[in-house]
């Protein structure tokens, strides 16, 4: 867990008032710790994303958080495919052979 101070001192043109201004947002989730937001790894990633969407690729800042709905949305997505292969996997031989006849034939347009 990061406090904001370090988060700016890792994350190259980082300025605090946007950092602070996303975490009021709701763009990124902090945990309060003894009454000062701390933001794990994955929030950590997620602020270095935001940067690069809103000062590398010049992303308005209204419009970040339909990127960043559209991205989660995206993640969520192949988190249930990434599920459900599993799912077929575990599955006899017969079963899998169906699911894989099935998803050949969706390729084909059929």
């Amino acid at each position: 867990m990061k406090n904001l101070e370090e988060i700016v001192s890792l994350v190259p043109d980082l300025d605090r008032s946007d950092l602070e201004r996303w975490l009021h947002d709701a763009l990124i989730v902090a945990v309060e710790d003894h009454g000062s937001p701390r933001l794990d790894d994955v929030q950590v990633a997620r602020v270095r994303l935001i940067c690069a969407l809103r000062y590398d690729m010049e992303v308005e800042e209204e419009t970040l958080p339909v990127v960043l709905d559209l991205i989660d949305q995206l993640h969520a997505t192949r988190e249930r495919l990434f599920r459900l292969s599993q799912a077929v996997l575990a599955q006899d031989d017969e079963v899998r052979a169906a699911v894989l006849d099935i998803m050949a034939e969706t390729r084909r347009g059929r």
